[in-house]
């Protein structure tokens, strides 16, 4: 049984930092490119950051760049999200999620992604 499961979300003030834990179980990390993905109330979900398993490569929204960076440990079938300078705008909940299309995905559409975990949710207040 393919499991993505979120935690680390929490209640920062602005300018924080967390991270975020996506733990996978059933399919091969090494083999898997992961994306992570929000929705804030009333919006749609939107593509925050991925990482390819084929080349490495990290995608980051416009809106994120320069303040959150995506890893991966295979030892422990993890995927993070760093986030620093935290922004009341980052306030959602942030879901990871596995590429349907071995590696030929869009970061920004989440229909090119599956096996979404429950979510986390980080919320950024004073």
């Amino acid at each position: 049984q393919v499991q993505f499961v979120e935690s680390g979300g929490g209640l920062v003030q602005p300018g924080g930092s967390l991270t975020l834990s996506c733990v996978t179980s059933g399919v091969p990390l090494e083999y898997t490119s992961v994306g992570w993905f929000r929705q804030a109330p009333g919006k749609e979900r939107e593509g925050v950051s991925c990482i390819s398993h084929l080349t490495g490569s990290t995608y980051y929204a416009d809106s994120v760049k320069d303040r959150f960076t995506i890893t991966k440990d295979l030892a422990r079938n993890s995927v993070y999200l760093q986030m620093n300078n935290l922004k009341p705008e980052d306030t959602a909940v942030y879901y990871c999620a596995e590429d349907k299309y071995l590696g030929d995905f869009d970061c920004a559409n989440p229909d090119d992604f599956t096996n979404w975990g429950q979510g986390t949710l980080v919320a950024i207040a004073s």
